[in-house]
């Protein structure tokens, strides 16, 4: 397994694209695209690499992580893939938006698959599983790659902190739940790619993590 990470928009949340070595099979997680730019960047590795995008994976449904799924429906036809719970926030997106000021053109692709904690989807014969993580959003969830030792947990872990749990749908308890009893039974070398930030490994957040206490 193989991924490029792209940091997008003026939130400066992380898209990821990933893809299996030998089919070429990819998938987006979370496309942030907030200009043309940022969506040339994006489409120009899937085509210099000759990837057959066949996923796009919602970590959770926020605006800076779905500013792009217009674009990818349009210049693709991939529509978006999220955790049940998550239907909700996805639908209320635009309004959230609005809120802060910000305009999503081109209205929201439809959804293409619901899914549940410990659903798997393949790129090749590489399985990437759901774990069901809320607290930042009531469907928040991460995307973990056994084999290839990464997990994708958008905004409920960072580097050295959290994501926040103040916003509608939030939780700080059940934040906390997902990570302590959840991303913190990964193994230690599992890399952790965050929505925002540097990448770190579940071994350091444990020990250092204010989470951990």
């Amino acid at each position: 397994m193989k991924y490029i990470s792209f940091t997008c928009n003026p939130i400066q949340e992380n898209t990821y694209l990933l893809w299996d070595e030998e089919t070429l099979e990819a998938a987006i997680l979370d496309p942030g695209c907030w200009n043309r730019h940022e969506e040339q960047l994006l489409e120009g590795s899937i085509r210099a690499h000759q990837l057959k995008l066949k996923y796009v994976l919602q970590t959770h449904g926020h605006f800076d992580h779905t500013f792009g799924l217009p674009f990818v429906y349009r210049t693709f036809g991939i529509k978006p893939i999220f955790h049940i719970d998550e239907e909700q926030t996805y639908r209320d997106m635009p309004a959230m938006a609005a809120e802060f000021g910000l305009n999503i053109g081109g209205g929201m692709p439809p959804i293409e698959r619901l899914l549940h904690d410990g659903d798997e989807l393949k790129l090749g014969k590489t399985a990437i599983r759901l774990i069901h993580t809320p607290g930042h959003t009531p469907g928040s969830s991460s995307f973990y790659i056994p084999d290839a030792q990464l997990v994708l947990c958008g905004d409920t872990l960072f580097a050295g902190s959290m994501g926040r749990s103040d916003l509608p749908g939030g939780s700080l308890e059940a934040e906390l739940d997902s990570i302590r009893n959840k991303l913190f039974r990964l193994p230690d070398e599992v890399t952790v790619l965050c929505g925002h930030g540097p990448n770190t490994t579940i071994g350091y957040e444990k020990q250092y993590n204010p989470c951990a206490l």
